[in-house]
């Protein structure tokens, strides 16, 4: 794998006059944020930039509500640049289609903090002890002399503020790196509550029925203990996917379950499945078994089948 650093990025896109920034698939804040932060950085040197993500979703109010959101057009728009750059994509296959977009590009480089990533780009910046890829951009911002005012900080903040929850397991720098991002005029109480506090009436009800069937297994993880819930196609009703992401986030809470896991069935038969930890499992390896991949305390992956099943498969690998 050919790593680079912050100022090797920079040297790749300062140099190039059109550019293409993929996210990953039914993208998060962190993705989103890093795509935007990057694209208008970029943008304002002068490069024409284009941002997407695959899959016919579209994004959550809260995402396209922030700076730079313009820049995004769908999947099948994309023209595909010389420069590709992928933002928190932990493999290729999170690119889905535009995976291809990638693996034509003359230079395609890798940004991401996932540790599962093994580098799919011809230059891979590619650091896990970064809270979240947003401030990897950061730094390839900050390399190419860019100012960071509060349109670029409030899209480096959305990935911040998720990727850490809220600070709550953040290192010291992203403390520092999110003062920083104050400073330059991100509205932080506004942006913490549209991205971490806010889910229509219809989510409050999918979570009764959701948290209703989770189930506690004591023995698993060598005795400290999984809780799980199924998230089945045909409970959607009209919520979105990217509130059905946050549940995981409320099933963790549980004090005897060392590890939570949610089965979501994006379509029928097809299961996207979260995971977390809280200190004492390494999520990584567990993930990559099936196939997947993330980092120690948050992982994920995909499966398909009928949900007893693919709930058999993760208990079995426990």
């Amino acid at each position: 794998m050919n790593r680079c650093t912050p100022q090797h990025v920079a040297q790749v896109l300062g140099d190039a006059p059109a550019v293409t920034i993929l996210c990953h698939v039914r993208p998060d804040p962190d993705t989103i944020g890093s795509g935007l932060a990057l694209g208008l950085g970029l943008s304002r040197r002068g490069a024409e930039v284009e941002v997407s993500f695959p899959g016919k979703e579209t994004l959550p109010q809260t995402l396209t509500a922030l700076p730079g959101a313009g820049l995004v057009v769908p999947a099948d728009e994309v023209i595909g640049h010389p420069v590709v750059v992928s933002v928190d994509a932990a493999t290729l296959g999170r690119l889905g289609d535009l995976g291809a977009v990638f693996e034509r590009a003359e230079r395609s480089v890798v940004v991401d903090h996932h540790v599962s990533n093994g580098g799919f780009g011809a230059l891979n910046l590619i650091d896990p002890s970064a809270d979240c890829t947003a401030t990897l951009v950061l730094q390839i911002l900050d390399a190419l002399g860019i100012e960071i005012d509060a349109d670029i900080a409030t899209c480096v903040y959305a990935g911040l503020i998720t990727d850490t929850g809220s600070f709550k397991w953040a290192r010291p720098e992203s403390l520092r790196v999110g003062a920083r991002l104050l400073d330059a005029g991100v509205d932080g109480s506004v942006w913490s509550r549209a991205l971490l506090d806010t889910h229509p009436v219809s989510w409050l009800s999918l979570v009764s029925k959701v948290l209703d069937g989770a189930r506690f297994d004591a023995r698993a993880c060598a005795g400290r203990g999984v809780i799980y819930a199924v998230v089945a196609h045909d409970m959607l009703g009209p919520v979105g996917w990217a509130d059905v992401e946050s549940i995981i986030d409320v099933l963790r809470v549980a004090e005897e379950a060392e590890v939570a896991a949610v089965f979501k069935e994006t379509a029928p038969g097809k299961w996207a499945v979260s995971l977390r930890a809280k200190d004492k499992v390494d999520l990584v390896p567990l993930a990559g078994a099936h196939g997947g991949g993330g980092h120690r305390r948050a992982a994920g992956y995909s499966d398909s089948g009928p949900a007893a099943d693919v709930v058999k498969r993760f208990l079995e690998s426990l």
